[in-house]
């Protein structure tokens, strides 16, 4: 591997690049510093596995706005939504060992669910977005709702779908996560942080956490600089307050999201849609041991019929909370350009994250990729760093 040690002199501040990469793939190097020199960069990583193996591995900017503290090689950030692609993995792995099937009723786990016309819902729909509960109206709750785990499991109970179950995608952004980690947690007594702590990060040694972060792990956390003119901060504000997204953020934290994003709770408590904190090297990982047929440094995730039937399209749809198309597979998104662009390759798979960050496996090349960033952009895909990146990578075949 080839050592990187690159100071930057861009948009009148300097950004010292750190890492490692095999000489093939020095097109990801330059594609890297030029986010830095073109882009609103102010601290990123980029991870690439191929077959197993690192061929990327680079870090570097600052970990907080004011720029006083470098952003080291374990230093990690809220990845947002990309949790949504680690939680489906946590998930299927349930399925793969025959806990659980995609087919079966809710109810069957969790009868409570089944009030107010939801008796009929799949766990697929669950983890399609299809289950018709993306934002609560039937028992609004109060700001900062979101933390008090049980308060949104019995709103969930009480909802009423909003359309036909099975009919229509919406993103339930903040819900998903809420509706798996309750099914998680009636079959095997745990919720998705610990669950994908002891199955999945702590076996492979990855630096990725759903909530309940020990201070050392917070320690390492970047601050994170949202930008409030993305859609989904913006709706609460500029949109008809009936609108899906203006709904989704109903229960929004007592404090602005900049504040709350970097505050302790945001760390340890577990909103396994979007409250995942980690950094490239650690998504990278997980994804690539599925693009190692599932297994990685002898630690096994799924087989590959497993990771088949999680990538089979369940539907491709325009979603009506962002309004974005997706190829929606089980709780995975598959390769969408328009939406959230993982190469050319069209069995790609993984989840984006709010503010650019990404994780995805293309099992057809063996490839394991994830970026992370903490200052955040407002585009509706996962934005011009995370694309010129991946475009660099598949140059270098």
């Amino acid at each position: 591997m080839m050592q990187l040690q690159h100071p930057l002199e861009a948009r009148g501040a300097r950004f010292d690049l750190h890492g490692h990469y095999q000489p093939q793939y020095r097109q990801v190097v330059e594609a890297f510093i030029e986010n830095f020199a073109v882009e609103e960069e102010v601290g990123a990583a980029v991870g690439i596995m191929v077959n197993s193996k690192w061929v990327v591995d680079l870090w570097g900017g600052w970990r907080n706005a004011g720029m006083t503290t470098p952003w080291d090689a374990h230093t990690t950030v809220c990845m947002m939504s990309v949790a949504k692609g680690v939680t489906a993995i946590c998930f299927n792995m349930l399925i793969a060992r025959g806990l659980v099937h995609p087919d079966d009723r809710v109810t069957q786990y969790w009868p409570e669910y089944g009030q107010n016309g939801k008796a009929n819902t799949l766990i697929r729909h669950f983890l399609d977005h299809t289950a018709a509960v993306p934002v609560l109206t039937t028992n609004t709750l109060w700001p900062g709702a979101m933390f008090d785990r049980e308060a949104m499991i019995h709103a969930l109970e009480q909802q009423e779908p909003l359309w036909e179950i099975g009919t229509k995608a919406a993103y339930h952004v903040h819900h998903q996560g809420f509706l798996l980690g309750e099914i998680m947690r009636r079959i095997t007594g745990t919720t998705v942080g610990p669950f994908l702590r002891q199955q999945i990060t702590d076996p492979l040694q990855a630096e990725y956490w759903i909530g309940r972060m020990s201070a050392a792990e917070q320690a390492t956390v970047a601050e994170v600089m949202p930008n409030m003119n993305a859609r989904l901060f913006a709706a609460k504000d500029h949109e008809d307050h009936t609108s899906l997204r203006s709904l989704a953020f109903k229960q929004n934290p007592l404090e602005p999201w900049a504040t709350t994003m970097n505050s302790a709770i945001w760390k340890t408590c577990e909103i396994a849609s979007g409250s995942g904190h980690g950094n490239a090297r650690g998504v990278a990982k997980i994804y690539g041991a599925l693009g190692n047929g599932g297994s990685l440094d002898g630690v096994t995730l799924m087989g590959r019929s497993d990771i088949d039937a999680m990538t089979t399209e369940q539907h491709n749809q325009t979603e009506q909370l962002q309004d974005r198309p997706y190829h929606q597979a089980l709780g995975i998104l598959l390769n969408t350009p328009e939406a959230v662009y993982m190469g050319p390759n069209r069995r790609s798979f993984g989840h984006h994250g709010l503010g650019g960050s990404i994780g995805f496996c293309d099992p057809d090349a063996g490839i394991g990729f994830a970026y992370c960033c903490n200052k955040m952009h407002a585009v509706g895909t996962n934005g011009p760093r995370a694309k010129r990146l991946i475009d660099a990578l598949y140059s270098c075949g």
